[in-house]
């Protein structure tokens, strides 16, 4: 299936590892010219030649460094077509001991940014024959998890925000969707199975196993494409069927 996403243009948050990584490398396999954000600057140059992409250096947090890459994007390639917002995720807590400064920081992390990003890039956005935005969230903003109280609370707001902006955006023919991954094989996870998961945590997923960074940047992919152009407002389960809500 040609995805017609050849010579397109995506920014890619978090694009240095993990589910990031995972959707530049489905993007640029489909063609696309994809600048690549993040805050490690050895690793993203690496990924980023490999991909044959640009690299941008900065943080999601910082409104100058968005601000950067934008202004790279558009200089670099004379537009923007996709914008993937993709961070890491905040400190694990439980709900009882979270701090104002916690949830402020989190909001920055999770929220503020995202919003910053889309407005930036809605003037090109609007210019494009194929806009699209893609938000890269979690399954928590179908199911609560224990220890990840900020994530429970803030992501949602995510999806609030996106079903409010793909309603408001559909007319100038721009959709807004959102990946909910469930556990995927990436760093963050492994700090939770640091010997890897076990028999018993596995079958908690219908499954058996957990998902890959590929199988994350496929169904962006597929989101950002034309073959995808009557899909706005929705929230995609990436999950091998972890998750019980309806």
């Amino acid at each position: 299936m040609d995805l017609e996403l050849a010579g397109r243009t995506a920014i890619v948050c978090g694009a240095s590892s993990g589910m990031g990584l995972g959707i530049a490398e489905s993007l640029a396999g489909e063609g696309a010219n994809v600048v690549m954000f993040a805050r490690r600057r050895e690793l993203l140059e690496r990924e980023a030649e490999r991909l044959g992409g640009v690299a941008v250096v900065g943080d999601v947090t910082v409104a100058d460094d968005l601000e950067l890459l934008v202004r790279t994007a558009v200089e670099t390639f004379g537009g923007i077509d996709i914008v993937v917002n993709n961070s890491g995720g905040p400190p694990r807590s439980s709900a009882a001991a979270l701090t104002a400064e916690q949830v402020e920081s989190a909001a920055q992390l999770l929220l503020v940014s995202v919003v910053r990003l889309a407005g930036l890039c809605l003037p090109h956005l609007e210019e494009s024959p194929c806009g699209r935005i893609l938000n890269v969230t979690s399954s928590t903003v179908r199911e609560p998890i224990d220890n990840l109280a900020l994530s429970n609370a803030l992501r949602p707001g995510v999806i609030g925000w996106a079903k409010s902006l793909a309603r408001e955006l559909g007319p100038k023919g721009i959709t807004v969707n959102s990946i909910a991954p469930g556990r995927i094989d990436t760093d963050r996870i492994r700090e939770v199975y640091p010997d890897g998961p076990t028999e018993a945590d596995l079958e908690t997923i219908p499954l058996r196993r957990l998902g890959t960074t590929q199988e994350i940047g496929d169904v962006a992919a597929f989101l950002c494409s034309e073959r995808a152009a009557y899909i706005s407002g929705a929230v995609i389960m990436v999950d091998g069927g972890l998750t019980r809500g309806l």
